[in-house]
């Protein structure tokens, strides 16, 4: 297996929420590492949040396992349960069709660094958003009515 070097994988900074939903996540850095190194079943990302930033709104997937690793800083998990802190070493996981909406936000005064594992592209995945009007599926970013957001 090739080496993947991350300095040469390409950065994703920001989401691709809807507005206004995009901006807690506005400063997120992502690297898609298992796609650099060709993984098809599962993707692997090296994520990086300054202070302030959400690693997404919070969400559940119906077909799609998610996995973090912290490797630098902290991090506050948010979920039905509450709040608690993620430090370096700290995992977390999320199985696929348990509905506890989860995010991670960095209340720190350091950038946060931590990699995202799951399972990906699962054709049938619905992401629930529990505490917004937001939806998404195969067709991409609706309201929970149905009513798909504008591009």
């Amino acid at each position: 297996m090739p080496r993947i070097d991350p300095a040469a994988v390409p950065e994703r900074h920001g989401s691709n929420y809807p507005a206004p939903f995009h901006q807690h996540a506005a400063d997120r850095i992502k690297q898609a590492l298992g796609r650099a190194g060709g993984l098809t079943d599962f993707g692997v990302n090296l994520t990086r949040l300054p202070p302030g930033a959400w690693s997404s709104q919070r969400h559940w997937h119906s077909h799609e396992d998610e996995f973090v690793y912290v490797i630098a800083g902290e991090l506050t998990l948010l979920t039905d349960a509450g709040e608690q802190p993620l430090r370096a070493g700290d995992c977390a996981a999320f199985p696929k069709n348990l509905p506890d909406g989860h995010c991670l936000i960095n209340r720190g005064g350091a950038t946060a660094v931590y990699l995202e594992i799951g399972s990906c592209r699962e054709a049938e995945d619905v992401c629930t958003y529990p505490d917004i009007d937001l939806h998404a599926d195969a067709r991409g970013y609706s309201h929970r009515d149905g009513t798909p957001y504008p591009d």
